[in-house]
């Protein structure tokens, strides 16, 4: 029996782990098709947006290798599926900046941090970024 995926912020964990999944994969179709320079998602509390963020980044990210995750789901049916893991990709999420404005921005800090680190590759040896 599946479970139900409360909670869940990773969109690896839910195909993983065998939780209850809707297919929204094709949420990365409309993304594409739409061709937008930014796009703002907004949705009340509990409505997916920290998985849905997370299962673009999956799709996306060059450092992954996501074919397994993404196995049977709706966007492989699609002339998008050559897209799968092919970008550098920056996953960033609010979902844990909490409390007080010196915590989120510390938060905020280590997390473009471990960004960086994550892409380092692709800067030359003698640029260096210094958070403050």
């Amino acid at each position: 029996m599946k479970k139900i995926p409360t909670g869940i912020k990773s969109f690896r964990k839910l195909r993983e782990e065998n939780y209850y999944f809707v297919d929204k994969t094709l949420m990365i179709k409309d993304f594409l098709e739409r061709g937008s320079e930014v796009t703002l998602i907004t949705r009340p509390r509990r409505f997916g947006k920290t998985i849905n963020m997370s299962m673009m980044s999956e799709f996306f990210d060059i450092t992954k290798d996501s074919k397994e995750i993404f196995k049977g789901t709706k966007i492989m049916d699609t002339p998008y599926a050559s897209e799968l893991n092919q970008y550098p990709t920056i996953f960033i999420s609010f979902a844990d900046a909490k409390e007080n404005k010196e915590t989120i921005v510390k938060f905020l800090k280590n997390q473009f941090q471990l960004e960086y680190s994550r892409y380092n590759y692709i800067f030359k040896k003698s640029v260096s970024i210094r958070i403050f």
